[in-house]
């Protein structure tokens, strides 16, 4: 496996790349171009220039996550055509910089959901937290304005300000859209892309909708095992491949993400490695990364990927902010270090466990 670290580039992140070579077991980053709205061109400059910045400090950038879907694929709109062959321009230009995988999401409006970017742990630390019944009763307005409230000053990719301005126009069109139209749009898009994807040798990898079940009556199809293998179904590729998070899809207990993860193999492009705190009432808190804080049993995961000799792409996803650090919700340093360390701690014991040594 290769271990990876989520940076949102030097202009952007309070966590820099100085810092992020001196995390043991490192190889590269996760990198992403926030300020190009989703839809537009990436540039072979700005590709360039974001390349040769984090090769400087001996870092690869062979990941990028994600190059955002616009809404009109989603809808399945007429217009989708247009922002389909910008998508196919960016992975051509990506493809000449070295990148090997594209993360990217399908959810409908909004990407991730949280109903608290701060909620205080009994140890003092920090964490993103999400509450079902405060969704039932907020006004999806309200969830824009709690999520940008809470950014820091940071952009927060999948709630993009002016595509949100248009939030009641986007509720609107989605009316008639339910989850099989939405695997329609979803396949009309991969057809197109995907012969793309080979020319480029680019793995797509489909991230997991968080959390995995509908979001003020928006329709989600990549919530459990089930759909993951209707969607690689859809492009029988294996550029057609998954993110496979367990945090995400973790959140629902009747999925089982080592089970999911020997199924689906070497379609795993790209694992997001987590942990989340699930209260009885179907409430979750994320959490450290160590199995016992939280409740998904991060040692079977692990060892899951370790049986099926998974040689991609890992990061340890989300933190918590703790010892006073300032930063991105779910995006400091010293956590997501910490979990690097314990993920890496777990490989080399399962290897040398199978080993014998």
């Amino acid at each position: 496996m290769k271990m990876t670290f989520r940076w949102f580039g030097s202009k952007d992140d309070t966590v820099t790349l100085d810092q992020i070579r001196q995390i043991p077991g490192i190889t590269g980053v996760v990198g992403m171009l926030t300020d190009i709205p989703a839809g537009e061109v990436w540039s072979e400059e700005r590709i360039r220039e974001l390349v040769v910045e984090v090769n400087s400090y001996g870092l690869e950038l062979e990941v990028i996550e994600s190059v955002n879907v616009h809404e009109d694929i989603k809808l399945g709109l007429s217009t989708r055509d247009k922002y389909i062959e910008n998508y196919k321009k960016t992975l051509k230009n990506l493809s000449k910089y070295g990148i090997k995988v594209v993360c990217y999401n399908f959810m409908p409006v909004f990407d991730w959901t949280r109903t608290d970017l701060a909620k205080e742990l009994e140890d003092g630390s920090t964490v993103l937290s999400y509450e079902q019944k405060l969704i039932e009763e907020m006004d999806p307005d309200k969830l824009v304005e709690d999520i940008q409230g809470g950014s820091k000053g940071l952009s927060l990719p999948g709630w993009e300000p002016e595509r949100l301005k248009k939030l009641k126009e986007l509720f609107q069109l989605y009316r008639d859209v339910d989850e099989d139209q939405l695997f329609e749009n979803l396949r009309y898009f991969l057809e197109r892309i995907i012969p793309t994807a080979e020319e480029c040798d680019i793995k797509m990898a489909i991230h997991p909708d968080d959390p995995p079940w509908t979001i003020f009556g928006l329709p989600r199809i990549v919530t459990n095992k089930e759909n993951l293998g209707r969607i690689l179904k859809l492009v029988d590729s294996p550029y057609n491949g998954l993110t496979l998070c367990s945090g995400c899809l973790g959140a629902n207990p009747n999925n089982d993400i080592a089970d999911m993860i020997r199924t689906f193999g070497d379609r795993i492009h790209f694992a997001h490695v987590r942990n989340i705190k699930i209260h009885p009432n179907g409430d979750f808190d994320e959490s450290s990364h160590l199995s016992s804080d939280g409740s998904l049993d991060i040692f079977e995961i692990m060892k899951a990927y370790h049986d099926i000799g998974f040689k991609g792409y890992i990061r340890p996803d989300h933190g918590r902010m703790i010892w006073g650090e300032d930063a991105r919700p779910g995006y400091g340093l010293y956590d997501r270090a910490l979990g690097i360390a314990y993920l890496n701690g777990l490989w080399e014991a399962i290897d040398k466990m199978k080993r014998g040594v």
